[in-house]
C-alpha cells in the first residue's frame, strides 16, 4: 500500500531535488502532494539547477516549472505518512513561513519520516528543538545552521545520505540514490526484482 507523502516546495528549489523524488516516489506507487505557501493546485514554482563545476561554490542556472498538485491552505499534516524537503534557494525564504514551521514540527512531533536535502535542511534548523542531537546532513554551506540548531552536522561524501531516526538527509541532488533509498526504507517500500 503506497503512502501519501507531503513535499515542501519554494521557488527557485533545486530542479532535479524537486522533479526527482516527485516522480520516483510517484513511480513506486506513493501519492506525493506538491505544496509552496500562497500556491495552489495547478499553479508552479520556479525551480534552479545547480551545478558543481569547479568554482567554490555551486552555479545556478534556470530550471524547469514545476506545477503544484495540492492546495498548500489544505494541508493537514494527520492526512500524510511522510515530509519531504528539497533544498535549492526554496528553503530560504521557506523557513519565514510560520506554517511551515508549524507543519515540519508536527511531522517531527508526530514521529514521521522526514527527508530534506542539500538546503531543506533550513527549514529543519528553524524548528526549535526538532533536529537538536541529531546526525544531520545539509549542503555544506548550511553546516553553521544546522550546528546552531543542536544538531551534530554528518560530514559525508555528496553522494551519500544519512538516516537518524525519522531523519533521512543528505547534501545534495548527487546523493538521490542513497537518499531515496534510505527514505524508502523509513516508508517500509519492499522493491522486488
Amino acid at each position: 500500500m503506497g503512502k501519501k507523502i507531503l513535499m515542501l516546495c519554494g521557488d527557485y528549489g533545486e530542479d532535479y531535488e524537486t522533479m526527482v523524488p516527485f516522480q520516483t516516489l510517484l513511480a513506486v506507487g506513493h501519492t506525493v502532494h506538491a505544496v509552496c505557501p500562497d500556491k495552489k493546485v495547478g499553479d508552479y514554482v520556479m525551480t534552479a539547477i545547480h551545478d558543481f563545476e569547479g568554482a567554490q561554490t555551486y552555479s545556478e542556472k534556470p530550471g524547469h516549472r514545476f506545477t503544484l498538485n495540492a492546495n498548500f491552505a489544505d494541508v493537514n499534516s494527520a492526512n500524510y505518512d511522510a515530509l519531504l524537503i528539497p533544498g535549492g534557494r526554496g528553503p530560504e525564504y521557506l523557513r519565514l513561513n510560520a506554517r511551515v514551521l508549524a507543519i515540519t514540527k508536527e511531522f517531527a512531533d508526530a514521529g514521521k519520516p522526514i527527508a530534506a536535502v542539500c538546503h531543506g535542511a533550513q527549514v529543519l534548523a528553524a524548528v526549535p528543538g526538532i533536529i537538536r542531537g541529531k546526525r544531520i546532513s545539509a549542503y555544506p554551506a548550511c553546516r553553521p545552521e544546522v550546528e546552531l540548531a543542536g544538531a551534530v552536522f554528518a560530514e559525508i561524501a555528496i553522494d551519500a545520505a544519512v538516516t537518524d531516526g525519522q531523519f533521512v538527509t543528505a547534501p545534495a541532488w548527487p546523493a538521490h540514490p542513497a537518499w531515496l533509498s534510505q527514505f524508502l526504507a523509513l516508508l517500509g517500500t519492499k522493491i522486488s526484482h
